[in-house]
């Protein structure tokens, strides 16, 4: 069966699916829309000119090697590879190539696709590039659509993944990989490429040691995906959307900061993306000067309660009042809850009694929490109770966006602020108003670091399948510098492994990279918030830039990691 029928529009749709599949034109769109269209990301000049992929090392894993080698033995210990200049020895045979977007959306995946279909189309003529539908259920279920430049076009340089749309779920069990397995054979795949987060490409390790024990010849390649900006190494300096992102979040908390000031009567408690990890906190933190930013990493190491957080929080206000402040912005991660050792812990013993056990109206399960774990339960706010309680996401973690730790917060300080007032030790009047910025950077017009980044990290994919390589995660570096002079390569995954209890099993995990407390960007932050705590430094980033002389700064964060130099 053709797998792509001609649509009434001109463009193929899938048979594999229920229903007719409407792709976008040109013509859907709006002036700025069609504008972003033709904007040409620029290419590194490792990809324009003559190059040679070369191995590096063998390598280890990012903890528990020993496990790591016995559940990847034929990946483990792979090199890395980079492109040099030289005389390449890439064939110029065509391949027939998967694509998947897996997880949450980031701003330029898109790009990735038009990066690795260009690249194909230039370098490797005649292949074939399928996208499948709906995220990894659609490789389970073979759900593809096959893609062409007319398909793709409407897709450059725009938000969202809905040119095949994405999903959350997982290829693991023995069924599944055999589904994946049948889908592969049936399309004759060269190549699979897994676009997502440190879940996302972890499951893309196993499918390249699946398919390697099954001698088949499928490879397989990931590509770093995830706003949270916990999905990098030396390596891979960042994933991709997190730029994006925080300037979409950074603007809308510079607005929050106006709409403070011009009130005077407001404490702004925002809630931002960020489950395992607080880099998107500290760099919209970094970009804004908020009054309070709670870094969750930091309440970690300090081993600070939810009271020590209360108190900090309320110290400050009391302080601002004395000053004449009477209104403020606090940032905090949406997994702030989940770095409070104390809540930590009482989240890991939920999690095995939800594995496990059913959570019966009587209470009963409570009598399996520790006296101590018992007790905070049942300090916490009835709605935070409910909202630990929910079912687990697709990787067994608690779904920290529907735990709403801002409200809880502000619930908290009010209480607190209520006594310190009996004992007249505050004297002002606290309104606390909550907010999330979550969905609402996952799917803007990538700025043009990410479309730029995108298209290079798909043109690096198309070259590793077409070097033969599998187990690997494409990466650039060099980021701070001109396009021109970025660094193309690819990092073995399991270098990146760990293992890591879930849903009350031990299992193979890409080691998250959480916020350094001793790294450039978290100690420029603490160097300057003691000032911005009773200080209005406030700043407004305003809109993203496409065209001007800020249209192509990357984030604080990127650019004091890799030690660039610049007047802060």
């Amino acid at each position: 069966m053709s797998p792509a029928i001609a649509a009434s529009n001109g463009l193929p749709v899938s048979r594999n699916e229920e229903g007719p599949s409407r792709f976008l034109l040109p013509s859907d769109y709006g002036d700025f829309q069609t504008n972003r269209l033709n904007h040409t990301p620029p290419l590194p000049s490792i990809l324009k000119n003559p190059f040679q992929v070369v191995d590096g090392h063998p390598t280890t894993a990012a903890g528990n090697p020993n496990e790591i080698a016995n559940l990847f033995p034929n990946l483990y210990g792979q090199p890395s590879v980079s492109l040099v200049p030289g005389q390449s020895e890439v064939k110029g045979q065509s391949l027939k190539v998967g694509v998947v977007f897996s997880g949450g959306q980031a701003p330029g995946g898109h790009n990735v696709i038009t990066g690795i279909f260009d690249y194909l189309q230039e370098r490797a003529r005649g292949s074939t590039l399928y996208g499948f539908k709906g995220g990894p259920a659609g490789i389970m279920s073979c759900k593809y659509v096959k893609l062409t430049a007319d398909l793709i076009y409407p897709y450059r340089n725009q938000g969202g993944f809905h040119m095949i749309c994405s999903s959350r779920d997982k290829i693991e069990t023995p069924e599944q990989l055999k589904q994946a397995e049948e889908t592969v054979k049936k399309l004759d795949l060269d190549g699979l490429v897994i676009i997502g987060g440190d879940d996302s490409n972890t499951n893309a390790c196993l499918l390249a040691e699946y398919f390697r024990s099954k001698n088949m010849k499928t490879q397989v390649i990931g590509c770093p995906k995830t706003i949270d900006g916990d999905l990098k190494c030396k390596d891979v300096p960042i994933s991709f959307g997190f730029d994006t992102a925080c300037k979409i979040y950074s603007e809308m908390i510079g607005n929050v900061m106006v709409d403070a000031r011009s009130t005077g009567k407001y404490y702004h408690f925002i809630r931002l993306m960020g489950r395992a990890a607080s880099h998107i906190t500290l760099e919209c933190a970094l970009q804004t000067h908020p009054n309070i930013a709670i870094i969750g990493e930091e309440v970690a190491a300090k081993k600070l309660t939810m009271k020590n957080v209360t108190n900090y929080i309320a110290d400050i206000i009391c302080k601002r009042m004395e000053l004449g402040f009477n209104y403020g912005v606090i940032i905090l991660p949406e997994g702030l809850i989940d770095f409070i050792p104390e809540v930590k812990q009482l989240i890991a013993e939920l999690n095995e009694i939800l594995a496990h056990d059913v959570v019966d109206e009587a209470g009963m399960w409570k009598r399996k929490l520790r006296s101590h774990s018992h007790d905070l339960f049942e300090f916490l706010p009835q709605s935070i109770q409910e909202q630990l309680l929910l079912e687990r996401d697709p990787h067994g973690n608690v779904q920290v966006a529907k735990i709403e730790t801002e409200k809880m917060l502000i619930q908290m300080v009010e209480a607190e602020l209520d006594q310190r007032k009996q004992k007249g030790a505050y004297k002002g009047q606290f309104q606390g108003k909550p907010h999330f910025f979550g969905y609402e950077g996952r799917c803007g017009f990538p700025t043009n670091f990410d479309a730029n980044y995108c298209n290079a990290l798909g043109y690096a994919t198309g070259i590793l399948l077409h070097s033969g390589k599998t187990g690997l995660i494409s990466s650039v570096g060099n980021l701070t510098a001109p396009v021109d002079e970025w660094t193309v390569g690819g990092t073995a995954l399991t270098s990146l492994m760990d293992v890591e209890r879930r849903h009350g099993k031990f299992k193979p995990v890409i080691k998250k990279a959480l916020v350094d407390l001793e790294g450039a960007p978290m100690l420029k932050f603490a160097s300057l918030r003691d000032d911005w705590a009773l200080k209005n430094r406030y700043l407004s980033s305003g809109p993203i830039q496409f065209v001007g002389p800020y249209a192509n700064d990357i984030n604080y964060t990127l650019m004091l990691e890799l030690g660039a130099q610049f007047h802060f």
